[in-house]
C-alpha cells in the first residue's frame, strides 16, 4: 500500500510539473501573439521613417517624394485621403504580388504596401488606375476603405491628394463598391479599361454612389482592399483626379 501510495504522490508531483509547463508555455504563446499583433498593426501605420518625405503639397514640386524615389525607384507617388488613416507612398511592383508582404523599403512585412497594379501606366496617366493595399483590423493601409460602405461615413469623406514627382492632384471620392476579387470590369485597369463602360457599371452597382459629373474623359483612381469573412470579397472606392496644381 506504501509503495502505491508513493508512486501516486510521484505520478500527481509529474502531472503537475507538466501541467505547470502547459500553463506557462500557453502564457508564452498568448504573449507573443499579442506582441506580433502589435508590431503587424504598427508597422501599418506611418513610421518616422517614411513620414519625413510626405510632399507638404505647397508647391506641386514634391522634392521629398523626389528624394523616396532615389531610394526606391519603385516609387510611383504619394496617396492621402482626408479624415482617414490612408496617408502612404504608392509603389508598383513587377508583378501584383511583389508587395504584398514587402513594405517600401524591401523589408518584409505582412502588412505590405499601397501599390498601383502592374498594368497601369506608372505616372497614372491611364483613365483608370487601381491601388492596391491590405485590409488591417486597426484601419492601417487600407482598412478605413471598408468603412466607405457606410453612408454617413461616405457622405463626411469626399476628398483625399495624389502626389506625384512635380504634380499634385486632388482626389474627389465618388463612390464605393462591393465586388468579387475576379470581376472583369473593376479588376482590368490600364488600356484594357473601357472607362465608359466601368462608370456606368459603378454608376449602376455602387452601394454609396455621389454624381460628381464624372465622365470618359476624365482619370479615376480605384483603392482596392480585401473585405472580411468573405474569401473573394472586395471593397473598392473610387475618386476622380482634379487638375490641380
Amino acid at each position: 500500500m506504501e509503495t502505491a501510495a508513493t508512486a501516486a504522490r510521484a505520478g500527481n508531483r509529474i502531472l503537475s510539473f507538466f501541467a505547470t509547463i502547459l500553463i506557462l508555455l500557453m502564457l508564452l504563446y498568448g504573449g507573443y501573439s499579442l506582441w506580433d499583433s502589435y508590431q503587424i498593426n504598427h508597422a501599418a501605420f506611418l513610421s518616422n521613417d517614411l513620414l519625413k518625405y510626405k510632399p507638404a503639397g505647397d508647391d506641386g514640386e514634391n522634392y521629398s517624394l523626389e528624394e523616396l524615389m532615389a531610394i526606391n525607384p519603385d516609387t510611383r507617388g504619394w496617396l492621402t485621403i482626408d479624415d482617414t488613416h490612408i496617408d502612404y507612398p504608392v509603389v508598383q511592383g513587377k508583378d501584383d504580388m511583389e508587395y504584398v508582404n514587402k513594405d517600401i523599403f524591401g523589408e518584409f512585412a505582412l502588412s505590405g504596401a499601397i501599390f498601383l497594379s502592374c498594368l497601369n501606366s506608372p505616372d497614372f496617366t491611364d483613365g483608370y488606375s487601381l491601388i492596391y493595399g491590405h485590409h488591417m483590423d486597426s484601419g492601417g493601409m487600407f482598412g478605413d476603405v471598408v468603412e466607405f460602405v457606410d453612408a454617413d461615413y461616405f457622405e463626411s469623406h469626399t476628398s483625399g491628394t495624389l502626389y506625384l514627382s512635380g504634380s499634385t492632384y486632388p482626389v474627389e471620392l465618388f463612390a464605393c463598391m462591393e465586388v468579387d476579387a475576379y470581376d472583369r470590369l473593376i479588376y482590368a485597369p490600364g488600356e484594357r479599361c473601357d472607362l465608359g463602360e466601368l462608370l456606368e457599371y459603378i454608376r449602376g452597382s455602387a452601394a454609396q454612389y455621389r454624381d460628381i459629373g464624372v465622365n470618359r474623359s476624365d482619370r479615376i483612381i480605384g483603392m482596392s482592399t480585401c473585405l472580411d469573412a468573405v474569401t473573394n470579397g472586395r471593397i473598392v472606392l473610387f475618386g476622380r483626379l482634379c487638375e490641380g496644381e
